[in-house]
């Protein structure tokens, strides 16, 4: 087995490597003129099995568009050269919200991206709690995709402060309702009682986000907003207003990936009051020390580690991946 980490996923791609007990493989990547760019493994991969960590998110230098380029060539590359199998570990995939169409002649991104990966010679796909299962799932025909949640990490790392808490799990939209319902029922084996539910009403249409309509009784609760991926903050924000409204007392944001700036909104007086995510996508380096104060980081590296080790023995992953 052979790990490889493009720049800037070296840092996950190390905790990845030493969660397994093994180093990162030797590539270079050279920039040219114009943007061009080449990447190239250093040690010989013909006949190996082969694993690729790169988190597609953009970030100032690199935007997703240049991380998509730069990770497929870099895998068709390694099949030049003779790599039996090569599996692509982004931890977050770009494109993952646009899973259909909701205007007239609008794109399938989403459909698009997973082309792109089989086009080149994939095996297979990884991704960490992506927006739409079933969208990904059914994206692809000759890659074999992998959904991780992060479901499990989060209520292990929540469980301990909840107990004796009366908590409840709320879903931001009625699109992530089966994300938040596998965490509470998770959360409400870890704590072996029972754990509330709560939903909130939303629409996007040009960017504009409405809807007002809450269910569920928070009264003297703290509730878990349970999302994806938080990157205005816009969505958390309403949803941790809503809950302060239907009665809870505390608010935590939980969702795996990251994206906020230093000047979010999530930040301020209407925020929720702390915020869980993963390191699937590194925190901002300018983020202030009193936002980073609000922020767990929870790392995905373990579970990303012991799922490429099984994929190499032939072993199944069922039993490391919850289902609703």
């Amino acid at each position: 087995m052979m790990l490889f980490a493009l720049e800037p996923s070296r840092p996950l791609g190390e905790r990845i490597a030493a969660s397994i007990g093994c180093a990162l493989s030797r590539h270079e990547e050279r920039e040219f003129g114009g943007g061009e760019h080449k990447a190239r493994p250093l040690e010989e991969v013909s006949g190996r099995d082969v694993y690729v960590i790169h988190s597609l998110h953009g970030e100032p230098g690199q935007s997703a568009n240049d991380k998509l380029v730069r990770l497929l060539f870099f895998i068709n590359t390694l099949k030049d050269a003779g790599a039996a199998r090569v599996t692509a570990v982004a931890p977050y995939l770009p494109y993952s919200r646009k899973d259909r169409r909701t205007k007239p002649r609008d794109p399938v991104s989403s459909r698009y991206v997973a082309a792109l990966f089989e086009a080149i010679g994939a095996d297979r796909i990884v991704t960490v709690e992506v927006h739409n299962v079933s969208a990904f799932e059914n994206a692809f025909r000759l890659c074999r995709p992998e959904h991780v949640p992060v479901a499990g990490l989060f209520a292990d790392h929540l469980a301990a402060e909840l107990a004796g808490v009366d908590v409840a799990v709320v879903s931001p939209d009625a699109g992530g309702n089966k994300r938040a319902e596998l965490f509470r029922q998770l959360l409400e084996k870890r704590l072996s009682r029972p754990v509330g539910k709560a939903i909130m009403d939303k629409h996007r249409s040009m960017g504009v986000v409405s809807g007002s309509l809450f269910a569920g009784d928070l009264t003297g609760k703290t509730a878990i907003i349970v999302d994806d991926l938080i990157s205005s903050g816009t969505t958390i924000v309403r949803a941790a207003k809503a809950c302060r409204d239907a009665g809870a007392v505390k608010v935590i944001a939980a969702a795996a990936h990251g994206m906020f700036l230093n000047d979010s909104p999530l930040f301020g007086p209407d925020g929720p009051d702390r915020l869980l995510i993963s390191d699937s996508i590194p925190l901002a380096i300018d983020l202030p020390a009193s936002a980073k104060a609000k922020v767990d980081v929870v790392s995905v590296a373990a579970l990303l580690g012991n799922v490429i080790s099984r994929f190499h023995r032939g072993e199944a992953v069922s039993d490391l991946i919850p289902y609703d």
